[in-house]
């Protein structure tokens, strides 16, 4: 898997990081205007109110969606702004008015239309607790294994038997609360408490954890060829799981297409073997399945604290894990807020799979899937909602390999999605702004003003059903310049490092300029992260983390032969 974290960016930019796990990707694509589509449909004449909830195709009535929280509503409520890629979608007076807040309950044809759109859009989600629950019956469980025989008991004794699970963490899942996940979390931070023996973080109970007894899932365990297989078959027998065994080592990825071929249910739930999982994660991602364009989502991922608590790489890949996609739900897919997600724990619709991941790739499979999803046209959901957690790596060495190899799969993904891996996305004039910018010339803050200015008009201009198009505009030139500086930021301190580095031997400002980076990244991200670490070990993760990543792009750029997976996405239009 080669995780990409979602970085907070602003809409107006199109910044992806697509390709880039702790750049977290930043939301993507060019200012599209709508003008009257949903608000159409939402006040269409004669809408028939006894439409059954699956002849529109989407979700089923009396279904909630959310306006997500990038989303800025302006007009009274006629204009959304956001979406990914971000976009003013107009809606006519009747349509604003089938709002209760920023929520919309489906109740008829036009309110199901009108929600559709906001979903596919990237502008609304679902709320989890308004969905109808699913039958965890339908779903095997297949878990790819190689000479993990500890962790794979520890994962399938608490997918089996949740009483007699190990002590510690389990996944949780607070319907309609994605933050309660962090509960454990938040109330430690604000006690005050850190340090290696800082008690550990335990997520509030699951609210829907029923009383009645489970019927025993159908849990398939796929050897990948195990140096020794004894482990994993005393593992599986202990706790009736199915056992496949594979004469060669494929990867992960081939690991899983075996164990796919297996299943017969409905739903397969794809889980790696360093995980601790409940059912109950199942519980709530199974709802978002009452969407029949949704073919895969994925929960939250959070680090699983060891017994004797977190070293200091261990707190912070607590507040910034590359698998850590954050609290708020999202559709997943290139160039959006949320680009990818692991495949640490995933659960799919099994007919829309196909033959599953692509098996000759060994890092960046869970990416791969995601994208060529979104390309048909289906949706993959990421719900913080449902949580599960993962064994981090805690020692430099170890962490940093890791980085390095979830970095060599920039040129596969290149190679397989052109278009959408470059590691910054910017529109021409940000693009310009940022050059002048790293120029250092008494010229430069005067250039990048007249040009800001400019592209304030020009969007003005195009925002004419506005009522405020010049505001509009503003804010979105603003944020689309935030955006496209914190790209460049990674780009210097991340992608680019070696030739960076290079170049700081003979360039004083670009000196100056890695180092603004440097100072300005650190500031962000420590109070951002709220992170149980200094500031001076915090700013050194950090730069060994992008050291790590970065190397390993290079390294697979190399071998590739290609700089596809480093050259920035320059356009127009997306």
């Amino acid at each position: 898997m080669t995780p990409r974290e979602p970085q907070g960016g602003a809409p107006a930019v199109g910044g992806a990081g697509a390709h880039d796990p702790t750049a977290r990707s930043r939301e993507s694509g060019a200012l599209r205007e709508s003008g009257g589509v949903a608000g159409g449909a939402a006040g269409a004449p004669g809408a028939d109110p006894t439409v059954g909830p699956r002849e529109h195709g989407g979700l089923p009535w009396g279904s909630v969606v959310r306006l997500n929280r990038r989303v800025r509503v302006k007009d009274g409520g006629r204009a959304l702004i956001g979406g990914a890629p971000t976009r003013v979608l107009y809606l006519t007076a009747r349509a604003a008015a089938l709002f209760e807040g920023r929520e919309l309950r489906i109740r008829d044809r036009p309110t199901a239309v009108l929600a559709d759109r906001l979903l596919e859009a990237g502008i609304a989600d679902p709320v989890i607790a308004s969905l109808p629950p699913g039958d965890v019956a339908e779903v095997t469980y297949v878990i790819p294994v190689r000479d993990r025989p500890v962790a794979l008991e520890r994962l399938l004794a608490a997918l089996s038997s949740p009483e007699t699970a190990p002590a510690g963490p389990r996944a949780s899942a607070t319907l309609g609360d994605p933050a309660a996940a962090r509960a454990g979390r938040s109330a430690e931070k604000a006690s005050g408490a850190s340090g290696d023996d800082a008690p550990s973080p335990r997520p509030a109970e699951d609210a829907t954890r029923k009383a009645s007894p489970r019927r025993a899932p159908r849990i398939i365990v796929v050897d990948d060829a195990s140096v020794d297989p004894a482990g994993t078959r005393a593992a599986a027998a202990r706790w009736g799981a199915e056992v496949l065994e594979l004469e060669e080592n494929g990867g992960p990825a081939a690991a899983r297409n075996a164990g796919l071929r297996q299943v017969t249910t409905p739903f397969v739930a794809f889980v790696d073997s360093d995980v601790v999982a409940h059912p109950d994660a199942v519980d709530t991602l199974l709802r978002h399945f009452a969407d029949p364009k949704v073919a895969l989502v994925a929960p939250r991922v959070l680090g699983l604290p060891g017994e004797n608590g977190l070293n200091w790489i261990g707190r912070y890949e607590d507040a910034r894990s590359s698998l850590d996609l954050g609290e708020h739900p999202a559709i997943v897919r290139q160039r959006a807020p949320v680009s990818w997600v692991s495949s640490t724990f995933l659960l799919a619709r099994v007919d829309a799979l196909g033959e599953g991941f692509s098996a000759e790739m060994r890092v960046g499979e869970d990416v791969d899937l995601v994208w060529r999803l979104a390309d048909r046209g289906l949706r993959v959901r990421y719900e913080p909602a449902a949580t599960v957690w993962h064994e981090h790596r805690t020692t430099v060495g170890k962490w940093m390999a890791r980085k390095a190899f979830y970095g060599t799969g920039a040129h596969p993904l290149a190679q397989r999605h052109p278009h959408d891996i470059a590691p910054a996305v910017l529109a021409p004039w940000s693009a310009a702004v940022v050059a002048v910018l790293l120029a250092q010339r008494r010229w430069s803050v005067p250039v990048a003003l007249g040009i800001s200015a400019v592209t304030v008009w020009r969007l003005a201009s195009k925002l004419s059903k506005s009522e405020h198009p010049v505001r509009v505009a503003a804010e979105l030139t603003a944020n689309g310049l935030l955006a496209s500086l914190v790209q460049a930021m990674a780009l210097l301190l991340r992608h680019w490092w070696p030739a960076v580095a290079i170049g700081c031997l003979f360039s004083a400002r670009l000196r100056r300029a890695v180092l603004v980076a440097h100072l300005a990244d650190v500031a962000i991200e420590h109070r951002r992260t709220r992170v149980r670490l200094d500031p001076l070990r915090f700013a050194l993760a950090r730069r060994l983390d992008d050291l790590a990543y970065g190397a390993g792009v290079w390294v697979s750029a190399l071998r590739g032969r290609s700089w596809g997976a480093l050259l920035p996405d320059i356009r127009r239009t997306r």
